[in-house]
């Protein structure tokens, strides 16, 4: 099942930036990000309600009878920062939820980056990964995946006050409205091809034809020359543009300049508590972080 979307396109001054919503706003909104979810529900669900259970903020999601999430009305833009999906148990919940937020919020208030292993359920017969979930979707759902793209609700990029959301980044600057425009005729052109004889031929394009999004490196798919949803954090140098990531793994939420990681959820597993969503403010980057008794701590970044 892929991601639900409205039926009609989101505005475009809403696609790339927080500008139009929060000049359209008197309290310029909170931006609420996390990463690398991989199909942990439960995990994404604690994440997501660090908000609620600290006494500083104010929820960005509420929890129904049935401990279902919902949008909350809070004057927040909540963006998924890549890799909604594989490795983990629950793969159509974490995309039902996501779909769900979309549909409830106004428009441009839920945001979700392309990551490596959504590019992988684009190019599904080029990676050839069918124990995992983005080897297993259909011809449709990879059509509805492009038709997300193309509508504006899945991006390569989204630009926050200070820093720029992407799943794994860049080393230079880029223009927000430049590289999404790019992934949508990439989707244009996959989603023309699939279930055709072009589709393996144009997914293995891909890389080369869009390398500032889908570009892999040379000698490993996260290598240096790789683009925004494939490079390694280990690439990205303390002077690289403001920015926050997610795709490499850590145990708590990392720094380098200002360049912030928060693809903590699958490090922190077995353990209670470490999962952590960012907050963005005009103000600043804090993460909020699951403690072991269950509370939540803010951690200025």
């Amino acid at each position: 099942m892929p991601i639900q979307t409205p039926p009609t396109a989101l505005e475009s001054s809403l696609r790339d930036s927080i500008d139009t919503l929060a000049a359209s706003i008197d309290e310029p909104p909170g931006i609420v990000s996390l990463s690398d979810i991989h199909g942990y529900l439960d995990t994404a669900r604690s994440a997501l309600l660090t908000l609620t259970d600290h006494p500083d903020t104010e929820p960005v999601v509420a929890a129904d009878e049935a401990g279902r999430l919902h949008w909350a009305d809070n004057n927040y833009v909540l963006v998924f920062n890549g890799d909604l999906i594989d490795r983990g148990p629950d793969n159509e919940g974490v995309l039902e939820l996501v779909g769900r937020l979309i549909q409830e919020a106004p428009p441009g208030r839920v945001r979700v980056t392309l990551g490596n292993h959504e590019a992988m359920l684009l190019a599904r017969d080029q990676f050839g990964l069918a124990d995992w979930y983005c080897g297993r979707v259909s011809d449709a759902d990879r059509r509805q995946y492009c038709k997300a793209i193309r509508q504006g609700y899945v991006v390569a990029t989204y630009e926050g006050y200070a820093v720029t959301y992407a799943h794994a980044g860049a080393t230079e600057p880029y223009e927000a409205s430049t590289v999404n425009d790019s992934l949508v005729e990439a989707a244009t052109a996959l989603s023309d091809a699939v279930g055709t004889e072009q589709d393996l031929p144009v997914q293995r394009r891909l890389p080369d034809d869009y390398p500032t999004v889908l570009g892999v490196g040379e000698s490993h798919l996260k290598g240096p020359e790789a683009g925004l949803v494939w490079l390694d954090f280990a690439h990205l140098p303390a002077d690289s543009p403001p920015q926050v990531v997610g795709h490499t793994r850590h145990d708590t939420p990392q720094t380098k300049g200002s360049v912030y990681c928060q693809n903590v959820i699958r490090n922190t597993l077995d353990s209670t508590g470490g999962e952590a969503v960012f907050l963005e403010t005009p103000a600043g980057v804090s993460a909020y972080i699951r403690q072991p008794d269950n509370g939540v701590a803010r951690q200025p970044l």
